[in-house]
């Protein structure tokens, strides 16, 4: 596209700073700060170029993984303000899955066609040391290909301190025990200041880039996420942005960034606030520059940019693919913590619906896997090819009502083993 034209009626710093990235130089925090204060024609224009490097970048390819999340505690020595998932030891509607039934979970999903099991829970406060390297062997026995997408690095951190041992030695075990990659969640703002007051004793900065780096010198690749639409500003998400640039700079261990807009209608610290400084999230000109800038500074840096549509629904899903993302993420059966947060998106996405919303945008839809290798391409939009999950009803296998009778038989205080 020749942008020219349209910058002649742009503001010239913008249009500077558009340039530079379309030649594909880095731009520096203060361009992407002078983006967030654009407003008519510079607003559009954002989005536009962010566009145009996706395309440049991936091409028209849109991809999704069929996944399943396995969030196999509620229960959590943590009680941050985002969160309305986690519960404490002593509260009635704590539940723990045994590993039998971490593996019956994995097992259905593989049967619908899942490539993935996401593993991630609460940090229950007697959890044997080793209870994450027994989940991921006894997935492995019984379904050697499955990817296990598992642990964040708070998970991580508290892993190793339960083991008593290093990082390093505990990521190695993890790797050895099955674990394929992490998630890189928990990074919520990488900024000390604001964790300390979302989120007081959870994983400082320090330890959350600590292990992710030592996560990819390993070998173990990760996602990279930002949550935001908090109380964060926008400098405190370019220089998020930019921390994981550096990181991605250093190791290039990260596989995708993905923007994560604040669930806020059950969580503690907004229903709480009584001064009125916790944001509903972000609004929509928020959530799309957001999307944008991340496009533009990690340019050339890490390739895929992620939609999270439990977070905002699909309708917007799909317009973030018009500004910079490229990827849909996962069919996420049974999500839960977003879900509890109050998000009216989850619990699950059948991939064919996922194929008509990129479709409808005259995208190709693309099945790919946890390290995006690509597994099919649906190049013809009357290609009739239905997925297992396609067919299902969720409500008999997958549904909200089945999850509940599910996890009503494993509740946190009576269970009899040791955990």
């Amino acid at each position: 596209m020749n942008f020219e034209k349209f910058f002649k009626k742009s503001d010239p710093i913008i249009a500077h700073i558009l340039n530079k990235s379309l030649s594909n130089k880095e731009i520096s925090t203060n361009d992407a700060l002078e983006m967030y204060n654009a407003k008519g024609v510079d607003f559009y224009l954002i989005g536009t170029a962010a566009d145009e490097l996706r395309k440049n970048t991936i091409g028209n390819l849109v991809t999704y993984v069929i996944n399943r999340n396995i969030n196999f505690t509620n229960v959590c020595v943590k009680q941050c303000g985002f969160c309305a998932f986690s519960k404490d030891f002593r509260e009635d509607n704590g539940y723990f899955l045994p590993i039998t039934e971490i593996v019956r979970k994995t097992k259905e999903a593989y049967k619908f066609g899942a490539t993935e099991v996401c593993i991630q829970a609460g940090l229950s406060p007697n959890m044997e040391p080793d209870q994450y390297e027994k989940i991921c062997r006894s997935i492995k026995k019984e379904i050697p290909t499955m990817h296990i997408h598992g642990f964040s690095p708070e998970e991580i951190l508290y892993g190793s301190f339960k083991s008593n041992t290093s990082i390093y030695n505990y990521l190695k075990r993890l790797k050895e025990a099955g674990v394929d990659t992490i998630p890189g969640t928990s990074a919520e703002i990488l900024n000390q200041t604001i964790r300390d007051k979302i989120s007081p004793g959870r994983i400082s900065v320090k330890d959350w880039i600590n292990v992710v780096k030592t996560a990819h010198k390993l070998g173990i690749k990760s996602t990279s996420t930002m949550m935001f639409g908090h109380i964060e500003k926008p400098l405190d998400r370019i220089k998020h942005i930019d921390i994981i640039r550096e990181i991605q700079k250093e190791t290039k261990g990260f596989t995708e960034f993905v923007p994560l807009n604040f669930v806020y209608s059950e969580a503690p610290m907004y229903k709480n606030d009584q001064t009125n400084k916790i944001n509903p999230g972000a609004n929509t000109k928020d959530i799309l520059l957001t999307y944008a800038i991340s496009r533009i500074m990690l340019n050339n840096i890490i390739n895929n940019l992620q939609v999270s549509w439990v977070k905002d629904g699909l309708d917007m899903a799909q317009i973030l693919l018009t500004w910079g993302a490229n990827d849909l993420g996962g069919t996420l059966i049974n999500e839960s913590i977003s879900t509890t947060a109050g998000s009216k998106h989850g619990q699950i996405v059948k991939p064919m619906n996922l194929r008509n919303i990129i479709w409808s945008i005259n995208r190709i839809p693309a099945q790919r896997n946890t390290s995006y290798e690509l597994l099919r391409i649906f190049n013809n939009k009357l290609d009739e090819y239905v997925d297992k999950l396609d067919v299902l009803d969720n409500t008999n296998i997958f549904g909200s009502y089945f999850e509940l009778t599910q996890i009503n038989k494993f509740k946190y205080k009576n269970i009899k083993m040791k955990i």
